[in-house]
């Protein structure tokens, strides 16, 4: 059977960072955003988190009303964050864990051991349009959980299979595969929608987008640290064809 087309979804959060780092409104994260769009991306995303590091309320509201292509809201299950996602009603709220002294968001949600905070979350976010994902980390008895709280989506993370790569241990590198394998053949065969991401980059890239119940790709650090060398569109072009050339070996 033929995979699903890969959507990429480009996370903004890091121009925001080199903004606040100065102060004053440059370089402008939504600019950011209309660039990666025109350069081939399928959506956006922010991560808006309690002390505001990087993306900002009214950057939020701006992508919201700016956008023409899907906004995903990166968000903790907190009620604050909660009461603003239903506000806003994005495309999409992805749950992740936060911690105030993480420099980015490290591994999945605890979805087994949360499940009572997060199941009530879920229904409110789902109740106001919301297509709510939950970023967690690729085991089978994960997948179960996140179907049991109702939650139609979860975004494998990836982080660990790219740190295996980055320190070129190839048995780590092909460990971590078969998990992330394992858990999105699971996963997409109990109904849940497979997206994945964390940590990727033009030599990881290829692997994961080869793997066929995988639909969408969340990349944003590298992407931003690559524009800065070859401009935002050109690194969003290059990452769009290695996905492309990794999608290619599922047919």
């Amino acid at each position: 059977m033929k995979a699903p087309p890969l959507r990429l979804g480009v996370n903004i959060d890091h121009v925001a960072t080199v903004r606040n780092a100065r102060g004053g409104p440059h370089p402008d994260p939504i600019r950011a955003a209309h660039l990666a769009v025109l350069a081939g991306a399928d959506g956006i995303t922010a991560h808006l988190r309690e002390d505001r590091r990087h993306i900002r309320d009214q950057d939020m509201e701006r992508l919201k009303r700016q956008l023409f292509v899907p906004l995903n809201f990166e968000m903790a299950a907190t009620s604050e964050m909660i009461a603003l996602a239903t506000a806003l009603r994005p495309h999409a709220s992805c749950l992740v864990p936060e911690k105030r002294e993480e420099r980015t968001t490290e591994g999945g949600l605890d979805i087994i051991g949360g499940h009572a905070h997060l199941r009530p979350a879920i229904q409110e976010l789902k109740a106001a349009g919301i297509r709510v994902s939950l970023f967690v980390e690729p085991e089978t008895e994960v997948m179960d959980a996140a179907r049991d709280l109702g939650a139609p989506v979860v975004e494998l993370h990836t982080g660990t299979y790219c740190e295996a790569v980055a320190a070129g241990d190839q048995a780590h590198v092909e460990h971590e595969l078969e998990r992330l394998r394992r858990a999105a053949a699971h996963g997409g065969g109990i109904g849940l929608e497979i997206h994945a991401g964390h940590g990727l980059a033009l030599d990881s890239v290829r692997p994961v987008a080869a793997i066929p119940q995988i639909v969408e790709l969340n990349i944003g650090h590298f992407l931003i640290g690559e524009a800065i060398f070859l401009g935002l569109d050109e690194a969003v072009r290059a990452m769009r064809s290695a996905m492309d050339e990794g999608r290619a070996q599922t047919e």
